[in-house]
């Protein structure tokens, strides 16, 4: 039997500096996009000037920046919308890829838009090309097959009144 100063003194040797434990962590990138839809159904993308793919309006979760305010700033700086993200529609996880890391990323519910919406949008020339509603058919067709599923699963959040849990895009919850 241990004796509790012998557990102390052994745990206490055991244990690592905070920045030694920290830098040993796994490192997750993290995104965040807003799911805008019309009263159609069909949903906002938007087409980047530096890739060939469309996407919901968003990005990448920058340094002590929560998902929240990435999705906020991003509607401003992609979009000119001094808006906030609505509720948590998906968490996807999203195992690594070409040269980037496993992440996580979030989709927040931006509501239901009316054409007159694009009309005060003001797209940034050198990052964003346009901005157009699409049917899911329509978007699986601009986007990657990976967002092409999260926007489908974030769809039947809405329509469910949930949050879902993603893997790879594909629901789990």
């Amino acid at each position: 039997m241990v004796n509790a100063s012998e557990f102390n003194s052994s745990a206490v040797a055991a244990v690592l500096p905070v920045e030694q434990y920290v830098a040993g962590l796994a490192r997750k990138r993290m995104a965040a996009g807003v799911l805008f839809r019309d009263t159609a159904g069909r949903v906002l993308l938007v087409e980047p000037s530096y890739k060939p793919n469309w996407e919901i309006p968003g990005g990448a979760v920058e340094a002590d920046e929560s998902p929240w305010a990435t999705a906020t700033r991003e509607l401003a700086e992609e979009l000119g919308w001094d808006r906030s993200a609505g509720r948590l529609l998906v968490v996807d996880h999203v195992r690594p890829q070409d040269s980037r890391p496993e992440g996580v990323v979030f989709v927040f519910d931006g509501g239901v838009l009316d054409e007159t919406a694009l009309v005060g949008m003001v797209l940034p020339e050198a990052e964003i090309l346009s901005a157009a509603f699409h049917t899911l058919a329509e978007a699986r067709n601009k986007v990657k097959p990976l967002l092409a599923d999260r926007v489908a699963a974030a769809l039947e959040a809405v329509e469910q009144g949930v949050t879902v849990l993603c893997e790879q895009g594909q629901r789990i919850t």
